[in-house]
């Protein structure tokens, strides 16, 4: 039986004026994959992600999230954009982490998480306050749902901010270099959460310059560069024998 791929790229592309950032990525990520992103800076890797879950509009190609089209519907081999109301009930289902945490600085932690599910699900109260204390000891923060942000570290407001998207229960996580904002002594405790999610079977497309846990954690590991994919397969083996040039002198610079 074929499994249905959790996230289907066919020749996506996306400009911003005269600049291709994204030119023509095709990539696929399976059900419980964890699909991570490297390149250099301006390679699109943002961009992409951002396209993931339409806060980018592509130009052309077509984009599926669990085999549906982002953002769009297709009439007769065109694209036509779902209203606003349609474009957040499928956004629902993909969790994103960005670089930085975004938290309300006015409510607390456990606020922050129990938040969207209230306003934007509807859901009780008392059912999305048991899921987010759940949430928030998951990531190592139990005993701080009542801290607000501004008394948090960096690495604790971002381990917020995952618990914040998981309470909204996706199928797909996107992580948009989600330790680049940290301080590096806080780094290990937000990757630390961050597998184990991947342990627990949840698909994650992961932007990072964190070379080492795109190796532990990482089912696929795509290299990014110039709006194109260079080249992508198991991690250990890209990063041991890369297969091209750009990736060689970009491995060269990071390792």
């Amino acid at each position: 039986m074929t499994v249905m791929p959790a996230v289907s790229a066919l020749d996506v592309r996306k400009r911003y004026g005269q600049v291709q950032v994204l030119n023509g990525i095709d990539l696929e990520v399976a059900p419980g994959e964890v699909c991570c992103v490297i390149g250099p800076s301006g390679s699109g890797k943002s961009t992409f992600l951002r396209c993931v879950n339409h806060l980018e509009k592509i130009d052309a190609g077509r984009l599926q999230v669990n085999g549906q089209l982002v953002g769009y519907r297709e009439r007769n081999g065109m694209l036509h954009e779902l209203r606003e109301r349609e474009i957040a009930a499928r956004r629902r289902e993909i969790g994103m982490v960005f670089q930085r945490f975004n938290l309300f600085p006015h409510m607390t932690a456990l606020e922050n998480v129990m938040e969207a599910p209230r306003r934007v699900k509807g859901e009780a109260k008392d059912v999305v306050r048991e899921r987010s204390t759940r949430l928030l000891d998951r990531v190592g923060l139990g005993a701080r749902g009542d801290a607000y942000p501004a008394q948090l570290s960096g690495g604790q407001q971002q381990r917020v901010a995952i618990a914040r998207a998981l309470a909204m229960e996706p199928r797909l996580m996107l992580f948009d270099e989600p330790t680049s904002a940290l301080d590096p002594e806080l780094v290990g405790e937000v990757l630390d959460v961050m597998r184990d999610l991947a342990a627990s079977g949840m698909t994650m497309v992961v932007v990072t310059h964190e070379i080492a846990f795109a190796r532990e954690a990482g089912d696929t590991l795509v290299f990014l560069d110039h709006g194109v994919i260079v080249e992508s397969g198991r991690p250990r083996e890209v990063l041991a024998r890369p297969r091209h040039d750009r990736t060689r002198a970009f491995l060269s610079k990071v390792l």
